[in-house]
């Protein structure tokens, strides 16, 4: 049997660190558990994050309506419950506002692969979804296209999502990706951004496997792709209005391989590099 009241001060925990890290300014943000197959443990609306207690934690079920609780839920749980519905490994959902990953999502600006090792493991690909208005059922969906393929994502122009197995899990994945946003900009304005090449970023792959990290991407998400192209979700970006400004591709990317695939004699191949370009340009214009 669960003990509720410990999971409501292990959320109150989190919501003083989410404060504390600067990542949900006044009553911004909201964290979830569930605890049943009914029922999900919720942090209150307008109510800051930083001075939680477990009695203000509210208990809804899964079409989100309010069980219990002396205070109103949040008014973004649908967004939380969508994610429980789409992925029964999920016990718990941290939504919140982090000032550099939050920065990727109003330039919606990709977030560049193959560069620090612990994202590779951790994170992998960090999707941005579309806009919609935050609150309603049309925002819950807007993570559906990727709810299964990451255990993080950006949400346009409003902040970040992420699940995981426990509550301090969920909260991990934003702090390592708010992180890694600031690093990227710090080397940005020393002028250079350096690349880990595709044989280096599979064998940080194969290292998540060996340490039994669950990576919510299938294999073939980046077995015939460049693994540092941002590929897996780049279908997404048009309609998200997702496009690399800030950060270009990495050099593999930027030139094709097919030179190398003529001398090989490898028709197929070139046919393929030169598509692959042409559809990226299209893309840009």
């Amino acid at each position: 049997m669960q003990n509720l009241h410990k999971i409501k001060q292990d959320m109150c925990d989190i919501g003083s660190r989410i404060y504390n890290r600067q990542f949900a300014a006044a009553n911004d943000g909201n964290i979830t558990v569930r605890v049943s197959e009914n029922e999900v443990l919720c942090t209150p609306t307008l109510q800051c994050k930083g001075y939680l207690k477990p009695d203000d934690i509210a208990l809804i079920d899964m079409t989100g309506k309010q069980i219990s609780g002396r205070k109103k839920r949040s008014s973004e749980a649908l967004l939380h419950l969508e994610i429980y519905r789409q992925r029964e490994d999920i016990k718990s959902v941290v939504h919140c506002h982090p000032p550099h990953a939050t920065a990727f999502a109003i330039a919606r600006e990709p977030i560049p692969q193959c560069i620090l090792p612990e994202v590779e493991v951790f994170l992998g690909d960090v999707p941005i979804t579309k806009y919609e208005t935050p609150g309603g059922q049309n925002f819950a969906d807007t993570i559906i296209p990727f709810v299964n393929r990451t255990n993080i994502m950006i949400l346009a122009n409003h902040g970040t999502v992420s699940y995981g197995e426990t509550v301090e899990q969920a909260y991990w994945w934003t702090e390592i990706l708010d992180s890694y946003c600031r690093m990227l900009m710090l080397a940005k304005q020393l002028g250079n951004v350096s690349f880990l090449s595709g044989q280096k970023s599979q064998e940080l792959l194969d290292l998540k496997d060996q340490w039994g990290y669950k990576d919510p991407r299938n294999t073939s998400d980046y077995e015939d792709c460049d693994i540092c192209a941002n590929d897996i979700f780049r279908d997404s970006w048009a309609e998200s209005g997702v496009e690399r400004r800030a950060f270009p591709a990495p050099p593999a990317v930027k030139t094709p391989a097919a030179p190398a695939a003529a001398a090989a004699g490898n028709e197929e191949a070139l046919v393929k590099a030169i598509t692959d370009e042409v559809i990226r340009q299209m893309q840009k214009s």
